[in-house]
Order: structure tokens, then sequence, then C-alpha cells
């Protein structure tokens, strides 16, 4: 072996001992002939020192940052005051009989462990950003997780398999990533969006208990918490219900955040989708602060605002939501409410009306502009219901549902970032359950929420919108982690909802007709889950993207400033592929 230590094994038990360390220059420091070399490797630093007596002292005084080097030496303690209480091995040095200079650094483009660089740079330059501590920690931090997950699931019987990167093209919603076939002309194979059809078809081989990390693939228009390729937990069983799913999810999570040191409270709070979009805004809602949306439609009714009491005519399809601050008219000022207001119109709101709670000699005294909209009683029972106080402000959303539920949800939770109502060292965990089935698009037709194969609870129903389906998502802190529902194992069940979403049956055949025809030989009740890994390591070290959780991730354009990929190929090599470039750049 090229070293005896790693760095931060050298401690003052080993005091007069030889070692042997390697590592890269972390800083080199020449005091007044005697130089010092802080040597740092993946557990950390150790210093190093040489004297002008010493055989090493040419070697040494030709080293520089990020060289990498192989020392020799004794460990001897710090003098008297000299000691680093920040270093693991602040008490001891090395002090060098010997050093080889295995490799030269140029002058790196970024320093190591600086956090100030621009993501851009980073990620050009990702094998010299993981050389920091703080990179080292989070892919330690992501092993051990991903470690304990497969404990934790072989415990519970789950066996692991892998399934094909190399499938075929089905439409299951996100845009599938297309490699085109070399021998087969004119046909593609498609990267899995996930092991979904897979792991069913493992059920019905009778495997019983499947588990995958898998990476998966979608085309899809990135965000801070997505990538076009990303790995997940991916989960399922047989012979079970939701419940039982749901707490082999709960042992997993609990397990894997134990391997985090950090302890968690099982079971889950659950709440049905139609409560959180309700009381949040959204389907994934952050309960570490209590800051729901009250429904006050009916209070507007009457209302002298033609535009509020048309809105509140329709209560099918529209909302007017009412969002209580407390302490509000005390924190934001006219210019913070402007800044609110133009926040909301990027996510559709046509404005912001409020409501400010005053302080009379009578008692409270509502003010702005909406009082004079609603009656005397109206207003009281809205205070009464909200349960607003002098020095409060009511925030206002009026108009169809959707918008409502999705501009009022992201101000609830930028006023709970704005004045601090968030507890960053709480982890709230929810099953949010009994999502609808489907789902309306603009041109009227139908799609599956989730994924065609769900299982529908009520599929009989009249109106589909009505319809919904055995299926539940894990969210923690208001991001999603992850989901998964109870599949649909009947085939006479999937052919109904094939039909619900226009699917013909000659469609259905070509695109799914493997899956139908396993269907027809015997296939078990099942169901599963599957993790975000990625995003599970984001929460759970506080990072702030998930590409700070993957070695070597693309950008928010997809690509990669490493390699430069996607990249432009040979022409001889697209020939080979049958493929002819509409317009070659």
């Amino acid at each position: 072996m090229l070293r005896t230590h790693v760095c931060t094994q050298v401690t003052q038990e080993l005091i007069g001992e030889k070692v042997v360390v390697c590592g890269w220059c972390n800083t080199y420091r020449d005091h007044g002939g005697v130089i010092f070399i802080d040597l740092r490797d993946y557990s950390g630093i150790v210093q190093l020192v040489c004297d002008p007596t010493s055989q090493a002292y040419q070697d040494v005084s030709k080293v520089r940052d990020e060289f990498v080097l192989i020392a020799s030496g004794k460990v001897r303690a710090r003098g008297a005051g000299l000691e680093n209480p920040k270093l693991k091995t602040g008490n001891i040095e090395i002090v060098l009989d010997s050093l080889i200079i295995e490799n030269k650094s140029q002058t790196p483009p970024i320093a190591i462990n600086d956090q100030s660089i621009s993501e851009d740079l980073k990620l050009k330059y990702r094998y010299l950003d993981l050389r920091s501590a703080q990179s080292y920690e989070t892919f330690k931090k992501r092993s051990d997780i991903s470690i304990a997950a497969r404990n934790s699931l072989h415990k519970m019987g789950f066996l692991e398999v892998e399934t094909p990167i190399l499938t075929k093209q089905t439409p299951e919603g996100a845009r599938d990533y297309l490699v085109p076939s070399r021998i087969h002309d004119g046909h593609f194979f498609a990267l899995p969006q996930s092991p979904q059809i897979f792991k069913q078809l493992l059920m019905i081989g009778g495997f019983d208990r499947y588990f995958q990390i898998a990476r998966c693939f979608r085309d899809e228009d990135l965000r801070a918490d997505r990538q076009p390729e990303f790995t997940q937990i991916d989960v399922e069983m047989s012979f079970c219900d939701e419940n039982d799913v749901m707490n082999a999810c709960e042992i997993l999570l609990k397990d894997i955040f134990k391997a985090a040191d950090i302890a968690i409270q099982t079971p889950f709070e659950r709440m049905p989708y139609s409560v959180a979009m309700e009381t949040y805004g959204s389907d994934k809602p952050d309960l570490r602060f209590d800051l729901p949306l009250i429904e006050v439609a009916d209070l507007f009714a009457e209302s002298s605002n033609e535009i509020f009491a048309h809105i509140a005519k329709d209560s099918k399809n529209n909302r007017i939501k009412a969002l209580c601050v407390k302490g509000g008219d005390r924190f934001y000022t006219r210019k913070t409410l402007n800044e609110l207001e133009e926040f909301v119109r990027k996510f559709g709101a046509k404005g912001l009306a409020y409501i400010q709670i005053k302080s009379e000699s009578q008692g409270i005294e509502p003010k702005g502009p909406m009082v004079k909209f609603l009656s005397k009683g109206h207003l009281d029972e809205l205070i009464r219901r909200v349960g607003a106080e002098e020095g409060d402000i009511i925030f206002f959303g009026a108009g169809d549902k959707k918008t409502i539920w999705d501009y009022m949800g992201r101000l609830r939770l930028k006023v709970g970032k704005d004045m601090g109502l968030i507890d960053e060292n709480l982890y709230r965990f929810l099953w949010v359950v009994d999502f609808p089935m489907f789902e309306t698009n603009e041109d009227g037709s139908l799609s599956a929420l989730h994924h065609p194969f769900t299982m529908p609870k009520n599929l009989d129903s009249s109106d589909k919108e009505e319809i919904c389906s055995i299926a539940y998502d894990v969210v923690l802190n208001g991001v999603e982690l992850g989901g998964g529902s109870i599949r649909i194992h009947k085939n006479e069940i999937q052919q109904k909802v094939f039909e619900i979403l226009g699917i013909s049956k000659q469609e259905a055949q070509e695109e799914f007709g493997f899956l139908l025809e396993a269907l027809s030989f015997g296939a078990p009740p099942h169901g599963g889950f599957a993790i975000g890994l990625d995003r599970l390591v984001m929460l759970i070290t506080k990072a702030s993207s998930i590409r700070d959780v993957i070695a070597f991730p693309k950008t928010q354009k997809a690509i990669c400033p490493l390699t430069e990929a996607p990249s432009s190929v040979d022409e001889s090599l697209l020939r080979e592929l049958h493929i002819r470039l509409r317009n070659p750049k």
C-alpha cells in the first residue's frame, strides 16, 4: 500500500511513530525557511512540517496547491499554544523525512471548498468541486442512505432485481428519451421513465416483493428539483392493500433517517387530496407552519363587487380563498404588499385583494378597498371565520379553483418564508391520499393524473372527475418525496380505463399489448411506491438543489458543462443509425 494511514487517522496515539500519508496540498506556507503543508484527503487535513535541514526540503520547496503528494515522516505533538482545535488532527503534525511529488497540478480555476463560486463554473470543473469536504460528506451520506435502503428492504423480504434500460416507448406522461436502433432500421428504444411496467410483470411472475435503486429518464422541462436522469428507490409487492404499501414505505424511511442520525415518528399523518388542495392550495403541503386557506365564497354571493359575486355563484368550478396572516399588517409595508401582488400575478392572479385589521377605540376595525363590498354581518362573519385580530392582514384569491389553489398556495409558502414561520429543523411527513383518477386537459380530453395502471375506486361514476384512485404520495416539508398506487390487476378494468382515456383497443394493443396479455394469466393484486433518492438526500443534507447531491448533474438547460453533452456526432454514425438531420448545424 502507498499509505499507512489516511490523514485524520494520524492522532496523538501515533506520536513518535513513522507514518505515510497521501493526498493533495491544500495550503503551502513558508515561515522563514520552515515549510508547512496542509495535506488533504477524503477524510480531512493533517499538517506536514519540514525545516531546511531535512533531506526532503528540496522536494517540499517545489510543492504548490493541489499537487498530489506521498509524504513520510514521524508524528509529533504541536508546540504549546500552536494546536488547531478546528481540525481533528489539530494536536499533532508530521515531521517530513521524505516527500514524493506524485503529480503536479496547474493553478486550479476554482478554489477548493469555496462555496461562493458560480454553479456553472462548479459544474464545468465538477471533479475539482468534488474534492471539497462538503461534497465528500454529501456523497458519503448518500451512500449511507442507499445502503440503509437496501438493508431495510432486504430485512422486509424484498428481492433486488434490475429491469431494462433499453425498452419500449409508451405514452406515460413525460417525453421519453429515444435511442435509435442500428440493427432495426426506423425503430427506437426508449429510456425508462420508471420501471413501472416491468415491476408489474415481476409481480405477475410471482416474485412477490421487488425493489431496485433504479435510474430513470424523462425529457421534460427542468426545475431546481428535477433532472433529465435521476434515481429512485423503486418498490413493488403482491397480495397487499394500500395500508401494507404505506407501512413498508414508513419502515424504509424510518431506517433511512436513522442512518442519517435523524429520528422520525411513524405512522405519518394522512390527508385526502381534496383537503390538501382546499386548505393549502397544494398536493404537497408544507405542514411545518399553520397558515390555512379558508373558503369564504358564500360571504361574497351577495357582494356589491360584481366580479366576486359572479365567481361565488359557481361553487363547483370557482373558489374564493382567504389567507389570514397573523401580524401581517405590521410586517408588510405598502412596498412589500405591491411585491406580493407582482409575485401572484406571475401565477395567474389578476391582483391581490386584502383587508387590514386595525385597532380603534371601539375595538378592531377592518380597513381597505374590500371592506365596502361586504355587509356588516358578512364582514363580522369573515373576521370570525378566519380568526382575524388587530394587526393581522387577510389576503383574498378569487377565480377558477385550479388557478386559485396554485397562486394562493404559493402565496402561503412565500408568507411563511418572509415571516420566518418555518422551522427548518423540523421534519413533517404526510401521506396525501384519494387522488383523482383523471384530470381534464385544455381540449376537454382526459388523462391519468398518475398513470393509467392505477386502480380506480369508483370507476362507474358518471362524473369522471369524481373518480378517485387508490394512489398516495409521501410528502416531506412541502416536497413530494415520491408515491405509488395499487395497480390494476384485472384486464377488464384496465381496458375500461383505456376507454375513458380515449385509448382505442388497437392503440392499447400496440402500446401495452404485452402487459394486457400478462394480466390475462392470473395477475395477483399488487401495488408499490417509488421514493426519489436525489430529493431525499437533498432534504436530509439541506442542500439547495438536487444538483448538489448528484455527482455529475446537468444544468437547468439539460446540458453538462463538464463534458459538453449533448453534442453533435459524426455523420458516419448517423448513417449507421439510418438518421438524416433536417437542419444540420
